[in-house]
C-alpha cells in the first residue's frame, strides 16, 4: 500500500481517515450536453461507485457523500421521484458487489420521511453489509445538518426530562453522541465539486476543523485523478486545530 501511495505522490503518514464529498454538478453536466437532468444523476451514480472503489484502494476508512438534502424536496416532483427510484435501483444492483468488496454502508438522515420502499432497501443495505470492515461509506439521504442538530437536541432534552441525563453532563462529546454520525470520526477532508464555495447545510458540527478543497470539476466527471489531487492538497495543509505548530 505504501509503495502504491508513493507512486501517486501521497504520504502514507498524512492520509485522511475520513473523506466527505458534496457531490455537486449533475444538472449542469447534463445541461452542457443537452441532456435531461436524469442523465446527470445516472452518471453521478457511476462517479460515486468509482470514487468509492478508489477510496478502498487508497485505504480510506470512512467516506461520506451528500446524496439528497432536506432542501432537495423543493426540486421538481418528477426529478425527486426519479432520484428515489434511482436509489432503490442502485441498492438492488450494487449490494452484492458491496458485500464482496468489504464495504459497510450506513445511511444518515431523516430516513423515516423517505418512501417506504426506499426505507426497506436502506434497512437491507445496512443489515447485509454490517459486518464489513474495509471501509464505511455513509450516504446522507434526506439529510440537513441543522435538522440533525435539532434532532440531537430533542433527544438530549428527552433524556434530561426522563432523568437519564444530567444537564451538567451535556458537553461537546454528548452532542456528538446524539448526532446521526455518532461513532464516526469527523471528516479530515471535505471536497466540494462544481466550484461553489458554500457548505449547503452539510455536516456543520462535524466539519469544525475539516480541511476544505473546492474543485470546478462537475461531479459526473470526478475521477481517481481528481480525488488524488484533492488528497495532495490536503496533505500540504498545516492542520493546527486552533494551536500553533513549533517551527
Amino acid at each position: 500500500m505504501s509503495a502504491d501511495l508513493a507512486a501517486l505522490g501521497l504520504s502514507v503518514d498524512k492520509m485522511p481517515v475520513h473523506i466527505a464529498i458534496i457531490m455537486d454538478g449533475n444538472g449542469r453536466w447534463a445541461k452542457r450536453r443537452f441532456l435531461p437532468s436524469n442523465a446527470g444523476h445516472r452518471k453521478g451514480a457511476e462517479a460515486f461507485k468509482q470514487t468509492l472503489k478508489t477510496c478502498v484502494s487508497l485505504g480510506i476508512k470512512h467516506f461520506s457523500v451528500y446524496v439528497f438534502s432536506t432542501e432537495n424536496w423543493r426540486r421538481p416532483e418528477q426529478e425527486v421521484g426519479f432520484l428515489m427510484d434511482l436509489m432503490c435501483y442502485l441498492i438492488d444492483r450494487e449490494i452484492a458487489q458491496l458485500k464482496m468488496s468489504g464495504v459497510r454502508m450506513k445511511v444518515l438522515g431523516r430516513i423515516q420521511a423517505l418512501p417506504e420502499m426506499l426505507q426497506e432497501k436502506v434497512r437491507r443495505l445496512e443489515s447485509e453489509t454490517a459486518h464489513n470492515t474495509a471501509i464505511q461509506a455513509n450516504l446522507l439521504i434526506n439529510y440537513g445538518s441543522r435538522a440533525e442538530i435539532v434532532d440531537a437536541i430533542q433527544e438530549i432534552a428527552q433524556e434530561v426530562l426522563q432523568g437519564r441525563l444530567s444537564s451538567d453532563a451535556i458537553d461537546e462529546r454528548c452532542v456528538s453522541e446524539h448526532l446521526y454520525s455518532r461513532g464516526i470520526p469527523d471528516p479530515d477532508l471535505l471536497i466540494r465539486t462544481g466550484g461553489d464555495f458554500r457548505v449547503s447545510n452539510f455536516m456543520l458540527w462535524q466539519s469544525a476543523y475539516t480541511e476544505f478543497v473546492i474543485t470546478n470539476t462537475l461531479w459526473p466527471d470526478f475521477d481517481k485523478n481528481a480525488l488524488v489531487d484533492a488528497i495532495r492538497i490536503y496533505q500540504g495543509r498545516d492542520r493546527r486545530f486552533g494551536g500553533v505548530h513549533a517551527k
